[in-house]
């Protein structure tokens, strides 16, 4: 199943959560409307409120509340927020493809929508007709894991000795949780059994894992195709797991050497290309995609515990796009 033919299945309640976005972010300030309007014309893949919607939907045998498009409207206004802010904390100047507002406002502006986005995903939950008080509880707790992740992952950048345990922390603090938040505020929505919040609680922490793996991925291999040029994360000192897995196949000698070239990198650029063809060299690459091929699997696996159906295949396709997809 591509991930478009999940699009075009959702494509009626997508419509709707992006309405809401709208909604959530209509303001007096002319500048405010227009860099937001820009914004919602190019919203990516929306993967999350996908993801959302379509655990409310298996849960609840397809039928969705009012609080399933809110808490699916928040989550992806929170994953917007956070990106505004990420392009100053990483000084990005594009991001799919198109200048951030870091780059055409200046880094003030950016962080200043970063918490418009992030106020009115907030009220948009405490908006809800029930359970409020926990998905916001929920998602305070993602933020606290987005913060923690990020500093984990600075501090690692200057040691150069992230293990493949930091590693799983980093990328769960960062990406995964807001995935299981997602899927967690849908069953909410639905008033869905503690069996389904577990079986979608476990399938959004391996989807999002293996999100991530794919993603660290790309910066070895893909490059301009994908709107990453290879090697950005280690420009950025970033020890992700492809590099761990090539570090796992060489003595201690040689992984410490090379974790000091990731640590100095800036001093000595010509490192990057180095350490990419140490990767592919030492099998990486397989290493990465063997473990993704798992959490996709626990994905999977973890869908059993939802009643079948047309919603519970699509979380299967959504899983499988994970592995398959090309940016």
């Amino acid at each position: 199943m591509e991930f478009r033919d999940i699009a075009g299945y959702m494509e009626c309640d997508l419509s709707r959560v992006k309405s809401l976005m709208r909604e959530s972010l209509s303001s007096d300030i002319a500048l405010l409307n227009s860099v937001n309007e820009s914004l919602m014309t190019r919203p990516g893949k929306m993967v999350r409120p996908v993801l959302s919607l379509l655990c409310a939907r298996a849960c609840s045998g397809g039928v969705l509340t009012e609080d399933s498009y809110r808490f699916a409207a928040a989550t992806e206004l929170l994953h917007n927020a956070t990106l505004l802010h990420d392009d100053v904390a990483d000084n990005a100047s594009s991001r799919r493809g198109n200048p951030t507002v870091n780059a055409l406002l200046g880094s003030r502006a950016s962080v200043l929508l970063g918490d418009f986005w992030l106020v009115r995903a907030v009220e948009r939950i405490l908006g809800a007709s029930e359970s409020s008080d926990r998905v916001i509880r929920l998602f305070a707790r993602t933020l606290g894991d987005l913060s923690e992740g990020e500093m984990l992952q600075l501090q690692k950048a200057s040691s150069g000795d992230t293990s493949e345990a930091d590693y799983y922390r980093i990328i769960y603090q960062k990406t995964a949780s807001l995935f299981v938040s997602a899927a967690l505020s849908a069953v909410m929505s639905v008033g869905a059994s503690e069996a389904c919040a577990d079986a979608v609680g476990e399938y959004a922490s391996s989807l999002g894992t293996a999100f991530q793996i794919k993603d660290d991925m790309f910066d070895y291999g893909g490059g301009s195709s994908i709107g990453k040029p290879v090697g950005l994360d280690l420009l950025e000192q970033k020890i992700t797991l492809p590099l761990l897995g090539a570090l796992a196949d060489v003595s201690p000698q040689e992984a410490s050497r090379v974790r000091e070239k990731v640590v100095k990198i800036h001093e000595h650029p010509g490192y990057q290309a180095e350490i990419v063809d140490f990767v592919h060299a030492h099998g990486g690459m397989e290493y990465a995609a063997a473990r993704l091929d798992e959490y996709v699997e626990k994905a999977i696996s973890a869908l059993g515990g939802l009643p079948a159906g047309k919603d519970r295949d699509c979380l299967e396709g959504l899983a499988r796009y994970m592995a398959d997809r090309k940016k």
